[in-house]
């Protein structure tokens, strides 16, 4: 039996499971992929407080450490279902079954990906799908932001303030010769659809939580990315992953 199960071990499971393990509670970090969520692709983090052009899997790596050193167990388990059952929850791995007392969901959400197909029409220029995280590699130099929602419209915003042009097309228009990056946003697919019949999800997909990261279920709480909210970036995530921790061992208590 766990006081909190946290499913997903990115920044904002990885410091939930921080707060909890010092809180002295049972926790146990879930995670289906590598430790670390996304960023430990990015090589080079630029707006992390503290940590100055560090790669992000260098970054995760000391966080998942510290995470460990205080006591939280991570174990990398693909969870196929969670459900609710009086007073405690039921969490299914593709390799076990535990039972716990709260559960926090962490699993992030993924950039929506051009095609294989898509993907060719950029050469050989890089493709990159957080303006945020890459801008800064390109400042003074062209580049294309490609999608037509919201999500295009912040990218190109920001990169005008790095970049000396940012061209604008959708995915089906080709790429100006002269453009050096490729900036994808098309939005992003958040992977709760295994939470579908626990807590309510949004239009999007995403779960319905306030900055208090409390869902509609009791006993469950979310943070980062996979929540609904304005900005999702590192230092967002690693905010969620307090606050639901915090949350949890009210709700514990």
């Amino acid at each position: 039996m766990y006081d909190t199960i946290i499913v997903g071990a990115g920044m904002a499971g990885l410091t939930a499971g921080i707060y909890l393990a010092r809180a002295n509670k049972k926790v146990l970090v879930l995670e289906g992929k590598a430790k670390g969520g996304q960023i430990i692709n990015t090589l080079c983090v630029e707006n992390w407080p503290g940590s100055y052009k560090t790669s992000g899997a260098d970054l995760m790596k000391g966080i998942y450490e510290q995470a460990v050193d205080l006591g939280a167990e991570v174990r990398f388990e693909e969870v196929v279902n969670v459900s609710k059952n009086s007073d405690l929850f039921t969490v299914v791995s593709d390799e076990e079954e535990y039972e716990t007392r709260a559960v926090i969901i962490a699993v992030g959400a993924e950039p929506r990906k051009l095609s294989e197909l898509q993907t060719g029409y950029a050469g050989s220029r890089p493709i990159s799908y957080c303006a945020t995280c890459d801008g800064a590699l390109y400042k003074g130099k062209p580049v294309v932001v490609v999608g037509s929602g919201n999500t295009a419209k912040d990218e190109i915003k920001y990169l005008e303030g790095i970049c000396s042009k940012v061209y604008h097309i959708h995915h089906d228009e080709p790429i100006p010769e002269e453009a050096e990056a490729v900036f994808v946003a098309i939005g992003r697919v958040p992977s709760t659809g295994l939470f579908k019949d626990l807590v309510e999800l949004d239009s999007k997909g995403y779960v319905v939580a306030n900055e208090d990261c409390k869902t509609s279920c009791s006993g469950v709480f979310v943070a980062g990315d996979c929540r609904t909210k304005e900005i999702r970036q590192l230092v967002t995530a690693a905010s969620d992953g307090a606050i639901a921790a915090e949350a949890a061992i009210k709700y514990l208590d």
